[in-house]
């Protein structure tokens, strides 16, 4: 049986920490920005950890 591929779309939008944890970017960063706040903007340029919920999900689909 040939191995399992990991969903590439998802590995380049994602990255595990060495502690295991799930980080993602924000969305609503790329465009329409004149009226977004500073604060909005500079707060969603760092990345977050990804919800709890979603990590079995996750981690088949990145085959970790």
């Amino acid at each position: 049986m040939p191995k399992m591929k990991s969903k590439k779309a998802l590995t380049k939008r994602i990255h595990v920490t060495a502690s295991g944890k799930i980080m993602r970017h924000h969305a609503y960063v790329s465009h329409l920005a004149p009226h977004k706040t500073h604060k909005q903007k500079r707060h969603l340029r760092k990345a977050t950890e990804m919800n709890k919920t979603d990590y079995k999900r996750l981690k088949y689909l990145i085959q970790e």
